[in-house]
C-alpha cells in the first residue's frame, strides 16, 4: 500500500532531522478504507513511546498524497540479517541473537500494555511481527516498527488473515488475533535466529499454514547441538499445542529468555558491530 523515502524535515522542531517518508501509493489513494487503515497506522503509532518503537513525528496530506514522517533508523532489517547470515552460512552469535528477541519481546509488552489518554488498554496486538520489521541501526539501536495491521483483538478469517504466512499460529488461522499471535511469531523468529531455518515452511501459503497446524517442525536440538537445553524448551513451549501451556505474556517469555544470554552483547557498540561484521563498514 504505501513506499518510503529517505527525507529530510525543512521547518519545525526537527528541521534538518533525517526522516523516513511513508508515502501512500496513488493507487490507494482515492480508497477511504486504505486511507482508514494508513492513517490508523500513525495515530496508534504516536501514542506509544517505547526506545524500541520507531516514532512517528507528524501525519498528513498534501492534495491527494497521505504522508507518515517517522524516525529514521539508518541500518538494516532482521531480514536482511538473517539473509546475509545464510549467504555467508554463518550463525550470528547466541547472544545476540537471544538479546534481539528479547528487545522486540520487550517492545511487545509496552505495546500490549500500553494505555490512550485516558488510561483506558488500547488492546494493541501488532499482528505482523516478522524480521523485515525489527530494525537495526548502523549505531546499534533495534526499532520494531510497521503496526500498520495492530489492533484489538477480534475475530478473523483464514482468506483475511494480516501478516506472513511463516509467522501466523494456527489459533490465529483459525479465525482469533490476540496477543498469542505475536508471542508465536517471536517464537518463530528465535528459531530462525538460533537455526537460519524457519520451523514452517512450505511452496505456498497453504503448505505452510498445513504444516503449522500439525506443528512439524525439527526440535532445535535435531538442527542445532551446540544449544543449552532450557532455549529447546522455550522454544516447545512457545510451540506448544495448546495456548495455555504457551507464555501467557511477553513479558513472561522476555523474562525466561533473560538469564541466557550476556547484557552486555546489547550495549549500542556490540550491536553496530555485529551489523559491521555481516555488510562491512559502510555497507
Amino acid at each position: 500500500m504505501a513506499e518510503v523515502y529517505r527525507a529530510r524535515a525543512m521547518a519545525g522542531p526537527r528541521a534538518g532531522w533525517p526522516v523516513a517518508l511513508k508515502r501512500l501509493l496513488p493507487q490507494f489513494a482515492s480508497r477511504p478504507e486504505s486511507i482508514d487503515l494508513f492513517t490508523s497506522e500513525a495515530d496508534l503509532t504516536r501514542l506509544l513511546d517505547h526506545p524500541n518503537i520507531v516514532r512517528v513525528y507528524d501525519v498528513g496530506a498534501l492534495k491527494d498524497t497521505y504522508f507518515i514522517a517517522m524516525e529514521l533508523v539508518d541500518g538494516r532489517d532482521l531480514g536482511q540479517l538473517l539473509a546475509k547470515c545464510r549467504e555467508k552460512q554463518i550463525h550470528l552469535p547466541v547472544d545476540f541473537s537471544l538479546f534481539l528477541i528479547h528487545t522486540l519481546l520487550d517492545a511487545l509488552s509496552y505495546a500490549h500494555n500500553a494505555l490512550d489518554k485516558n488510561g483506558k488498554p488500547l488492546g494493541i496486538v501488532h499482528r505482523d511481527v516478522s524480521p523485515s520489521n525489527l530494525f537495526i541501526s548502523r549505531t546499534g539501536e533495534i526499532k520494531l516498527g510497521d503496526f500498520g495491521v495492530a489492533h484489538a483483538p477480534t475475530t478473523v478469517t483464514e482468506g483475511t488473515v494480516p501478516g506472513k504466512p511463516h509467522y501466523l499460529s494456527p489459533d490465529t488461522l483459525a479465525g482469533h488475533s490476540s496477543v498469542e499471535t505475536d508471542l508465536w511469531a517471536a517464537t518463530v523468529m528465535l528459531y530462525e535466529l538460533l537455526t537460519l531455518e524457519r520451523p514452517f515452511d512450505g511452496k505456498t501459503p497453504k503448505a505452510i499454514f498445513e504444516v503449522a497446524k500439525k506443528r512439524k517442525y525439527a526440535p532445535l536440538d535435531e538442527v542445532r547441538q551446540d544449544l543449552p537445553d532450557a532455549i529447546s524448551a522455550i522454544i516447545d513451549r512457545g510451540f506448544a499445542k495448546e495456548v495455555s501451556l504457551r507464555f501467557a505474556s511477553a513479558a513472561e517469555m522476555r523474562d525466561t529468555l533473560a538469564p541466557h544470554f550476556d547484557p552486555n552483547v546489547g550495549t549500542p557498540l556490540a550491536i553496530a558491530a555485529v551489523v559491521r561484521m555481516l555488510f562491512g563498514v559502510t555497507g
